[in-house]
């Protein structure tokens, strides 16, 4: 298919990119490059705008007679949505919204969006299946359930044909170690160890050891990018017209802020200092996957099971570029 990819310079967007390129795909990046990095995107077609464009962005999907398309612009700072939450709805709710009326415009009525588990709020159940209430606690959250929304509507209005997926806690890198993980500033746990051991961080902060956890520290569902770049494709391919479907991403299991420390020691050799402080507002103490819903639809399973070999891709990014795309 012609799929355009916004967002496509950023995380997980770069690596599902890759991923539909290998799997015989046309694709075209749409990336205001705010966030993301030109180095990411390869010899791929970049189209350097804004979302916000929706004369730019209609004449790119007219253009290249755009098939389908994937979803990923988006701010994704949790604090930063709660310290500014109109530019978070502006960027995530209304600039998607512009997307989906240029589409319709375009005729184009296939999209895969880039949801989250932050839709949950603090979760009632655990595993997190797709019935568990969403009742999101940010305006980053907020905002990424207001785009689920609009589509569902969009789907019985104007028969749009859309899924969304909601990511638990994404991590890793290509196997390859040219693309990777590089955010500015840097707030996943999996990279600020790593940092940590190459010697670019003093140390990694624990927030919180005393949640009724084994080790009194927060769980959290650790899932590779590049499983959910085969989530994407898959997802593409069972829309239908009409259609909303949402499918939660995960491997099922959760490991501490402990374990992953500890894993990360394992993988690299090296001591990780720490430092223990307080609990962050709206943490939850454990967030894990239900995700045998994308397994059913989807024939979905994450290739990328265990944490050890999700952190031996992300170790292997970090020693050859440091300081991510910049190095």
């Amino acid at each position: 298919m012609r799929i355009l990819v916004t967002g496509g310079a950023g995380y997980v967007g770069s690596h599902t990119v890759r991923y539909l390129t290998r799997q015989g795909h046309q694709v075209w990046v749409y990336d205001n490059l705010s966030r993301g990095h030109r180095q990411a995107v390869g010899q791929v077609p970049l189209i350097v705008a804004d979302l916000a464009d929706a004369t730019t962005l209609h004449r790119v999907l007219v253009e290249h007679r755009i098939e389908a398309v994937m979803h990923f612009a988006a701010l994704a700072y949790v604090g930063e949505s709660v310290q500014d939450p109109q530019r978070y709805y502006e960027n995530n709710l209304a600039c998607s919204l512009t997307l989906l009326a240029a589409m319709r415009t375009a005729g184009i009525s296939k999209i895969v969006f880039s949801s989250t588990c932050s839709t949950y709020g603090i979760p009632q159940h655990v595993p997190i299946s797709e019935d568990e209430p969403q009742k999101p606690i940010n305006p980053y959250g907020r905002a990424k359930l207001a785009v689920e929304w609009a589509l569902q509507d969009y789907c019985r209005a104007y028969g749009l044909a859309a899924a969304a997926l909601r990511y638990f806690n994404a991590a890793g890198a290509s196997p390859e170690g040219d693309l990777g993980e590089d955010h500015d500033p840097e707030t996943h746990l999996i990279p600020l160890v790593l940092q940590t051991a190459l010697g670019l961080r003093s140390h990694v902060d624990i927030f919180g050891t005393d949640y009724p956890t084994p080790d009194g520290t927060c769980i959290r569902d650790y899932v590779h990018v590049d499983d959910l770049a085969d989530a994407h494709v898959r997802a593409l391919e069972h829309v239908r017209p009409g259609q909303f479907v949402a499918y939660n991403l995960g491997v099922g299991h959760g490991y501490s802020v402990r374990e992953v420390i500890r894993v990360c020691e394992e993988v690299t050799g090296r001591a990780i200092p720490t430092q223990e402080t307080s609990r962050r507002p709206g943490d939850p103490p454990i967030l894990v996957a239900a995700s045998a819903k994308a397994q059913q639809d989807l024939a979905w399973k994450p290739a990328y099971r265990s944490l050890r070999s999700i952190v031996e891709t992300a170790w292997r990014w970090h020693q050859s570029h440091p300081r991510g795309y910049a190095s």
